[in-house]
């Protein structure tokens, strides 16, 4: 049985509690320590984004309806337009996990386990996605923005990070609702990631790498 939106909204809600309450908590990290730590292949994204001019992390346990994404394209084109930074200049850093963790999977994971029924996100017509409604032509506020794609904001200079405790709860929310192997469900969805989508173990520390690193930090 599909779970109600209630309850996933609830779950994704609760995922997001925790992860800003550990994020506060360990806030206290300094950059002398961020470098002293080991380099793991799983923060590869924290060196390019401390490297870039301007670098701002946009948390978003929850879909918003797309806003999200469009205040990342906000962001990059303020700079551009207002200040003349170019995009290389520029790196925001955008979160799924929570209610957007599938926002990182392919589209023939939405089609294969009917992942729009399960989140209730519906197209303009009200049948649930069979694909990926965030990666190549969102529909936000009744329009069609490409501009604020995952994937243009990406060839832009955008990094989106997929935490895996989420992936891992969520898939397993999802295998339980189609009555299928956890496991499975989650490696064939950790197999189908979105290309440049990178999968960080916990976005409970990514909030504290970034903030170490000198992002800055924006709440959606």
């Amino acid at each position: 049985m599909i779970p109600s939106t209630g309850m996933i909204q609830k779950t994704a809600l609760t995922l997001a509690t925790v992860g800003v309450l550990a994020a506060a908590l360990t806030a206290s990290a300094s950059q002398a320590r961020l470098e002293a730590s080991p380099v793991r292949p799983a923060d590869a994204w924290l060196k390019k984004t401390a490297n870039a001019r301007y670098h701002q992390l946009f948390d978003f346990p929850t879909a918003g309806g797309g806003i999200p994404l469009v205040h990342i394209m906000n962001y990059v084109d303020t700079y551009n337009k207002a200040y003349g930074v170019p995009d290389k200049d520029i790196n925001p850093v955008g979160t799924f996990y929570g209610a957007t963790t599938f926002f990182g999977v392919s589209d023939a994971m939405w089609a294969k386990y009917k992942i729009g029924e399960f989140l209730n996100e519906k197209d303009g017509t009200g049948q649930a996605f069979t694909r990926n409604p965030w990666r190549e032509a969102p529909v936000i506020l009744g329009m069609e923005l490409r501009a604020a794609s995952i994937e243009t904001l990406q060839q832009r200079g955008s990094t989106f990070i997929l935490c895996n405790n989420a992936l891992t709860i969520f898939s397993g929310m999802l295998a339980k609702a189609l009555g299928l192997e956890a496991t499975n469900v989650y490696n064939d969805l950790k197999a189908n990631i979105l290309p440049g989508v990178e999968l960080i173990p916990g976005m409970v520390v990514a909030i504290e790498q970034a903030q170490s690193a000198g992002l800055s930090y924006h709440r959606q």
